[in-house]
């Protein structure tokens, strides 16, 4: 997989759940909810730039369909995860000699769950999450967790 040697820019989005309706981040305000449940919690997020640009929808769309994969990990794994978890999703458009790629960063806020828990739900959700499994071995991405 090739590396990116020089980032020319970074779309960011922070995905928030939340059961209790949409949460308004902004700029770039996208209501989205799981396919075929109405009662399942609503998730937002939120672009930087005032004008959308790809690299920012691919990771607001990657990001609302890995916060829904992080709730059916969890639940599989029995694992309580709390209201105020989020998830923020970069990707980066670069550049390697002349040829133009992307990379990506996730980074999953699981505030009170142990280490250990938080991990295998991230690592879950990235397993089931079709945005995760179209990047994986085409672009290099990182997965980090936090707990704290």
């Amino acid at each position: 997989m090739t590396k990116i040697e020089k980032v020319l820019f970074t779309g960011k989005t922070h995905t928030t759940g939340s059961k209790g309706g949409p949460r308004h981040h902004g700029n770039l305000d996208l209501h989205l909810t799981t396919p075929g449940n109405d009662t399942a919690p609503t998730y937002a997020y939120e672009a930087v730039q005032s004008h959308p640009t790809a690299e920012q929808l691919f990771a607001g769309a990657w990001s609302a369909c890995y916060i829904a994969a992080l709730g059916l990990a969890a639940k599989e794994l029995k694992v309580a995860v709390p209201a105020d978890l989020s998830v923020e999703i970069e990707v980066d458009l670069g550049m390697t000699g002349a040829d133009y790629f992307l990379q990506g960063r996730i980074h999953v806020n699981l505030p009170g769950v142990a280490q250990e828990a938080a991990e295998a739900v991230a690592h879950r959700a990235d397993a089931i999450c079709p945005y995760s499994k179209a990047t994986r071995g085409n672009i290099d991405v990182v997965l980090n967790v936090v707990t704290a």
